[in-house]
């Protein structure tokens, strides 16, 4: 049975720690989690899983063989210099899912032959439906990344990326599911403001973007193709979309990508 470490226990590794227990992969005793004694949100979310909480860095690196790094990019140096004389290549694998922060720019801050991956899953994670993607440090094995494949699958979705891809990755899958639900929140004010119930605007709303999404997954149509399938000759649909292009939707979710893709440059720049 695995024994995973995470350094930091905010929302991401919540996710991950519950995806991981729901898909058997691990039992709660054998997780330890590390966070600020003030962090009681945190710390009572690992309690609940039955797991250990420490305020204490070390003693996660001694207490687990796969470590997650789920702290900010601005304490990541931070926290691996204090891991540092406790790492041991030939025991530990550490997956990292900071923001920006680079491969390279891991393995300088631990041990030389340090095996890690950087991940970057998301948070539907936390319900098995997690859009994740992973990069091979240039010491991990065959078999580290069938770990972090099977781990990451067993929360949704996992793919092998090349590195230069991660920081738009981060902006559409990272960040994507906070657009998503302005979008399902603005569907339902306007359905809202049509006369519909509030919590059925919302159910209805949420389950029209789940099944969108399952159309452009399963059928691997275009989505401008399945857009006109529902788009019938001066329809209400038709009306709906001339709406949207006229308010600039299209460009200003392009433009939402590009700004947080230059985010994460800039923090991984700042490192």
């Amino acid at each position: 049975m695995l024994k995973i470490g995470f350094f930091g226990a905010g929302k991401m590794a919540q996710a991950l720690a519950k995806g991981f227990l729901a898909a058997g992969l691990v039992k709660g005793e054998n997780i330890t989690a590390s966070c600020a004694p003030q962090d009681t949100q945190c710390v009572e979310a690992f309690e609940g899983f039955g797991s250990k909480v420490t305020f204490d860095n070390q003693s996660v690196a001694d207490n687990a063989d796969v470590l997650l790094l789920a702290v900010k990019p601005s304490v990541v140096k931070t926290v691996l210099d204090q891991i540092r004389p406790n790492f041991t290549s030939s025991r530990h694998l550490l997956l990292s899912v900071a923001m920006g922060v680079t491969v390279n720019q891991l393995e300088n801050l631990l041990p030389d032959g340090s095996r890690v991956m950087r991940v970057m899953p998301n948070t539907p994670a936390l319900v098995q439906c997690g859009a994740s993607v992973y990069v091979p440090g240039n010491r991990a094995t065959v078999e580290d990344e069938k770990l972090t494949a099977k781990l990451l699958s067993s929360v949704g979705t996992a793919e092998r990326v090349q590195e230069y891809l991660m920081d738009p990755i981060t902006a559409l899958s990272g960040s994507g599911p906070a657009y998503v639900y302005v979008i399902i929140e603005a569907l339902a004010d306007g359905a809202v403001r049509m006369g519909m119930p509030r919590d059925m605007a919302y159910r209805l709303a949420s389950q029209t973007v789940l099944g969108a999404g399952t159309m452009v997954r399963e059928t691997k149509e275009h989505p401008g193709k399945l857009k006109d399938d529902v788009t019938s000759p001066a329809g209400s649909t038709a009306a709906g979309l001339c709406a949207l292009e006229h308010g600039g939707l299209r460009f200003t979710i392009i433009d939402a990508l590009e700004k947080a893709t230059e985010k994460c440059k800039e923090t991984s720049k700042a490192l």
